[in-house]
């Protein structure tokens, strides 16, 4: 290890950015430190080791990323500073470069973190630990806690799709995952700790079995099985690879949440094809139809960039009015990004900032709408809300399993259980409806 004798409590300090899978992976690098001595540091203690672990998906995620690590040296300047993550493994020596840091590990390194911090002194020139990660097979699980009720399990990591606007593959390497036997067995530890939901991550899950042989219908069927966890959720999931099958399952199972995040990115086939996507506006519309067939209070959320290149005047309003019309319950707008080393960049129509702009306020203008219209179709329905431990201003909140946010007076004996109630009018602040116990 580091020459420990230049830190003062063993104390580290964790930040992670971007996607619930980066937070679970930090996660699992915190239990490995600790079981090394390492302390995580509380509110108002400074550090003797950081650790961050990056995002790179858009160029913003690259600037909050930057901010990050600038934020944590200040906040601990006597620190050793370890950043890690896609922007580091893409990056590496710009991150270097940064004031303060002294080691930046890539995707295959950073679950090595203690070995790599050996022999190293923080006085010397940052240390640079990166490798390509195409030929990157292994898979590497973690799963973490959120508030002690939710907590995200790792089933799958890398991507084969290499879309044109995305550097992913290259950041996390080809398409890998864990087996059914693991993934169960971590889900059933999760239990015994007392969690009960746990949400599905990875960068591309549907795709998962490549390195098992295995499915994800097979994996979420016996997922459905273990007992102790009350519920599961999928984090995001391709329209293609959500087959009409694993819909069916989910509309019968005991555990899995009618809930659906599905990565639409372009509601106009010409710039679906130019993206390098999988599916056309018609099989998307299909799965949003058979969702609501099956479970018609399920939530929909769709991803959507806006500003690519390629997307002129009248694409644009066509895939708005694409969009307009699905039965969707929420939109996560990007604005498109360029990214190095990635196909997009030789597409013809570059959209101007003023009118990638104004098309991303039109897209959450109607995301708002379809978010609160969903909201509204709900009260006066019971739903059974998961209860958080979290409470503000005397009052405590849960998610249903139609991931509707409820607000109701704190009540102990209901934080990690499930409680049936009645969805009403909104609250104050208009981001929960109030909740009458049922």
């Amino acid at each position: 290890m580091i020459d420990t004798s230049q830190f003062k409590t063993r104390k580290v300090a964790y930040v992670s950015l971007g996607c619930k899978l980066n937070f679970a992976e930090l996660s699992s690098l915190g239990k490995t430190l600790s079981q090394a001595g390492y302390q995580k540091v509380k509110p108002g203690e400074k550090a003797d080791l950081c650790v961050i672990n990056t995002c790179s998906v858009t160029e913003t995620a690259d600037k909050k990323s930057r901010q990050a690590i600038q934020r944590l040296v200040r906040q601990h300047p006597d620190a050793f500073v370890v950043v890690t993550g896609c922007y580091a493994q893409l990056k590496s020596e710009e991150v270097a470069r940064i004031p303060g840091v002294h080691l930046v590990l890539g995707a295959k390194e950073k679950f090595d973190l203690p070995a790599h911090l050996e022999g190293l002194d923080k006085n010397t020139e940052p240390v640079v630990i990166t490798s390509s990660t195409q030929r990157l097979t292994e898979f590497r699980s973690s799963y973490s806690r959120e508030d002690r009720t939710r907590f995200f399990l790792k089933v799958q990591d890398g991507c084969d799709y290499f879309c044109t606007y995305c550097t992913i593959p290259i950041a996390r390497g080809r398409s890998r995952n864990g087996s059914i036997a693991l993934l169960t067995r971590q889900a059933a530890e999760i239990a015994a700790e007392g969690g009960r939901e746990i949400v599905l991550t990875g960068v591309n899950i549907g795709d998962f079995g490549k390195t098992t042989g295995e499915t994800f219908l097979e994996l979420i069927q016996a997922l459905d099985e273990v007992e102790g966890i009350d519920r599961f959720r999928i984090s995001s999931i391709e329209p293609n690879l959500l087959t009409d099958e694993i819909l069916e399952f989910i509309a019968r199972s005991k555990r899995f949440a009618p809930h659906f995040h599905i990565p639409l990115q372009a509601g106009q086939d010409d710039l679906l094809r130019l993206m390098h996507r999988r599916y056309d506006t018609a099989l998307f519309a299909h799965k949003v139809e058979l969702i609501r067939q099956r479970m018609p209070n399920a939530f929909i959320g769709v991803d959507v960039i806006t500003g690519s290149r390629g997307e002129t005047d009248e694409r644009f309003e066509q895939a708005f009015a694409f969009i307009e019309g699905l039965s969707i319950s929420q939109l996560h707008v990007f604005s498109y990004s360029e990214r190095p080393d990635t196909q997009a960049l030789h597409i013809e129509h570059v959209v101007s900032p003023k009118t990638k702009k104004e098309r991303h306020i039109r897209l959450q203008e109607l995301s708002d709408r379809k978010w609160n219209a969903f909201y509204q179709s709900q009260q006066g329905r019971v739903g059974m809300v998961l209860f958080e431990h979290a409470v503000s201003n005397g009052m405590m909140h849960g998610f249903t399993e139609h991931y509707v946010r409820v607000e109701m007076p704190h009540q102990p004996e209901w934080i990690n259980r499930i409680v049936p109630v009645v969805m009403g009018e909104w609250n104050d602040e208009g981001n929960a409806l109030k909740g009458t116990r049922v």
